[in-house]
């Protein structure tokens, strides 16, 4: 009883561009571009992909941009070939970007951007096999990014920006219990949280010909100080399953990125990023309960990522002064090792087409758009919880995004 009752749970979301729970959808011009241009600074998304290029923007911009994400999975179990899929609402995750010089010819910019790199809803259809292990969770994540951005020469800019990241999360599963109905008991965990962390980032050009970026994300500690779980169960069991506060935490992993911008004419350019994301700090999940029982214990669950890389490579061709066009590719590794896939997110390494568009609408305004899709599987059996299958996703996500320079 106590290993089935034990509540072992994933603060995550399904990962639609990227490894593990990360998402990179925090702009347009990058996304359309197989999320690459860290060291092409063209608006103030620079704010996430490379703040040391903020300063060299000619103007001061505010963006706001969306990006709705359809996914889903259908999970096909080994010993029984049935199939079960997910029920997830549309994914909403967005940008908004400021950034601004105090005059024209000013070495120094500044800038504040809110974006939510970790964000979705994960609900897999009633009854389905695995509901032991999970039947909804629900994440939502928001940074807020005040930066300064210095420029030191004409070829050479270098920025930084603070992080405060705020957090809310919901899970629910299903306990092997059964009421006198049939019905199963059921647990959930909701709570919120926050850390703390910094972006930093240094551009540089060499020649009108060539352009390179490096830029440094940290890892931030998303720390539950007081979450509520809350158990239904049959009334006769109700000792055994407080319902109370616990405390959990959870590691967004840091990021460094190293990227390259070719202008080989006057209308095309290419790009490259390769990020390493140290994704070992989350080996370990751990829950603490404010009131255990024999039935209810604090768990520490293996987890085991791996440190991965990711390839990003795309290019942007200008038709004519308005409107330019956007194609890019990614190839990401997966931190998951094998058995400790689980429903929350069935990650695998994955290929990520995307395509872009850019319009001048007038002097102020441009308008960008974006697509990505991605289609990957992966077989394999969770030495924890013994769920055993093939999980298959799909994910569609077009975005938008409005630009106003002044």
């Amino acid at each position: 009883m106590r290993k089935l009752c034990s509540l072992i749970f994933i603060i995550a979301a399904l990962s639609v561009s990227a490894q593990g729970y990360q998402v990179n959808l925090q702009g347009q011009v990058q996304q359309g571009m197989g999320s690459a241009g860290s060291a092409f600074i063209q608006d103030a998304s620079s704010l996430f992909y490379n703040p040391g290029g903020l300063v060299m923007l000619e103007s001061n911009q505010v963006i706001v941009g969306m990006t709705p994400t359809f996914s889903n999975v259908t999970f096909t179990e080994d010993s029984t070939f049935l199939q079960a899929n997910t029920e997830s609402p549309v994914g909403t995750p967005f940008a908004v970007y400021g950034s601004f010089k105090l005059k024209d010819s000013s070495d120094l910019a500044f800038g504040l951007g809110v974006y939510t790199p970790f964000g979705s809803t994960v609900q897999w259809q009633e009854e389905w096999m695995g509901r032991f292990v999970l039947t909804r969770i629900k994440l939502m994540s928001i940074f807020f990014q005040p930066t300064v951005s210095y420029r030191i020469n004409e070829k050479l800019g270098i920025g930084a920006g603070f992080v405060y990241s705020y957090g809310q999360v919901n899970l629910q599963k299903d306990i092997p219990i059964q009421f006198q109905d049939g019905s199963y008991a059921n647990a959930e965990l909701n709570g919120t949280g926050s850390g703390f962390g910094f972006n930093a980032g240094v551009y540089y050009a060499p020649m009108d010909l060539l352009s390179f970026g490096v830029s440094y994300r940290s890892k931030v500690d998303m720390n539950l100080s007081k979450g509520t779980a809350t158990f239904t169960v049959p009334e006769s069991l109700s000792d055994k399953f407080p319902s109370g506060d616990f405390t959990s935490s959870l590691p967004l992993p840091s990021v460094i990125t190293g990227s390259f911008k070719v202008h080989p004419t006057e209308k095309l350019n290419i790009v490259g990023d390769v990020n390493y994301a140290s994704w070992s700090a989350y080996d370990t999940l751990a829950f603490d309960y404010a009131e255990n029982t024999e039935s209810l214990e604090d768990t520490k669950s293996a987890r085991m990522f791996e440190n991965t890389f990711a390839f990003r490579f795309g290019g942007q061709y200008a038709l004519n002064d308005a409107f330019q066009v956007r194609l890019g590719m990614t190839y990401a590794l997966t931190p998951v090792q094998d058995g400790y896939l689980t429903p929350e997110t069935p990650d695998a390494n994955r290929i990520n087409l995307t395509a872009g568009v850019g319009y001048r609408l007038n002097d102020n305004f441009n308008l960008d758009a974006s697509v990505l899709v991605t289609q990957f599987s992966r077989h394999d059996k969770n030495l924890e919880t013994n769920l055993s299958g093939r999980y298959e996703t799909m994910v569609v996500s077009p975005g938008l995004s409005l630009t106003y320079q002044f």
